[in-house]
């Protein structure tokens, strides 16, 4: 899928935490206008806000990336990992993602030293622990979060779109939430989070490449 140069990249994220981290990284080297949504968190405010905002004419060719954070499903996890999703899965269904490949390069080469992991990016309604983690763990999932899935699927419901979903690991099997590490994953997680654009623009910038 090649977008036209200048196509607009929307960041969709949930918290306005995510979106201080989004908008306080290197805004510097987009190909084309940015613009960090928060959509409000839980799978209908996401696909609400997705939906109003890329309905609009000016915005139907948007490239969209899902981020902010998320639960790690796989043991070994921890705060700080990255999330490539291979497709996101939800009640609407399972959406494919695009240049995976070329993201996790580009966030392998922007935060050296930090693990990223690509695969199935799981949907809830919920918060989701213990015993719930391992049943999404069992279907394939590598991380859960409650706005990716819905973002992505109603990005590519209004038109035919690149779409991505990376998302920041703050919650692991072995680094709970409730566990006295919460403070500085939490952290650990923000800094992350706000490193991410230069691999995002590299993403965008490969859409303008002609594809064979």
């Amino acid at each position: 899928m090649t977008t036209a140069p200048g196509t607009p990249l929307l960041i969709a994220c949930a918290l306005g935490i995510e979106r201080l981290a989004l908008r306080s990284g290197d805004r510097r080297g987009a190909p084309g206008p940015v613009t960090v949504l928060r959509t409000g968190m839980g799978p209908e405010a996401a696909a609400s806000a997705t939906t109003r905002v890329l309905g609009e004419a000016p915005a139907r060719d948007t490239a969209v990336i899902a981020s902010g954070f998320c639960a790690g499903l796989l043991s070994g996890m921890h705060p700080g990992d990255l999330i490539v999703a291979e497709e996101t899965r939800g009640g609407g269904g399972t959406t494919a993602c695009v240049g995976i490949e070329v993201l996790a390069k580009a966030l392998a080469a922007a935060l050296p030293g930090r693990t990223v992991h690509t695969g199935p990016l799981t949907g809830s309604d919920h918060v989701v622990r213990g015993h719930e983690q391992a049943e999404l763990r069992d279907t394939g999932a590598i991380a859960v979060d409650m706005e990716s899935a819905a973002t992505l699927w109603s990005a590519v419901r209004t038109g035919s779109r690149p779409v991505a979903a990376v998302r920041v690991v703050v919650d692991a099997p072995e680094h709970e939430l409730v566990s006295i590490g919460t403070v500085r994953g939490g952290i650990s997680a923000f800094r992350v989070l706000r490193a991410v654009l230069p691999a995002f623009y590299e993403w965008h910038r490969s859409l303008l490449l002609p594809r064979r």
